[in-house]
């Protein structure tokens, strides 16, 4: 499979072992955070969910060590409905980023568990595959490049300042994927 992510930042992580690949997953999950706890935080019947996705981005930045309990908020999950098949597709903006959120966290929580550089690649990728469509759908954005900027100094070994620069893209994520939105199902 083509990836998106760099071949130097892939070569890097997998060069880089397990606290390279956890620092790189955190900070990505990180930026795509905003993008679920934003678009489903008036879901009704989302509340645990919420938890289990902000819980789990919490203890991905405990990048010395692997999640105890990662296979199981894998499994949980596993059963939010972005990752359930619809005959129908994803069809709308909110489900569509709600749904690369999702899955990053998935191949995030993947990695920090196994510390496998393959699955940090499909971490970055998912939020590269992210940000490219908001390029395409946001005239005159750039969150394709800031995406590649951050993957790129995830390999720094820097999460204090990587942690700061993961939420301030995150946060001008979901608002350019609000403003997508029409007037009417803005929250």
């Amino acid at each position: 499979m083509e990836t998106l992510v760099e071949r130097a930042v892939a070569e890097a992580l997998g060069d880089g072992g397990g606290d390279a690949v956890r620092l790189f997953v955190a900070a990505g999950t990180e930026r795509m955070t905003p993008l679920f706890m934003g678009l489903r935080a008036a879901a009704p019947g989302r509340e645990s969910d919420l938890d289990l996705y902000a819980e789990s981005v919490h203890g991905l930045w405990q990048c010395d060590r692997p999640l105890a309990d990662a296979a199981e908020r894998l499994r949980l999950l596993e059963r939010f409905p972005e990752l359930q098949p619809k005959e129908e597709g994803i069809t709308d903006v909110v489900g569509t980023y709600a749904f690369f959120a999702v899955l990053t966290l998935r191949y995030a929580l993947l990695a920090h568990g196994s510390g496998h550089a393959d699955d940090a690649v499909s971490c970055g990728h998912v939020a590269l595959t992210a940000t490219g469509m908001l390029d395409q759908n946001v005239a005159g954005a750039g969150f394709l490049a800031e995406e590649r900027r951050l993957q790129s100094l995830s390999l720094s070994g820097d999460g204090a300042g990587l942690w700061d620069a993961s939420v301030s893209a995150g946060r001008e994520r979901l608002r350019a994927v609000v403003g997508r939105l029409p007037r009417q199902a803005r929250f």
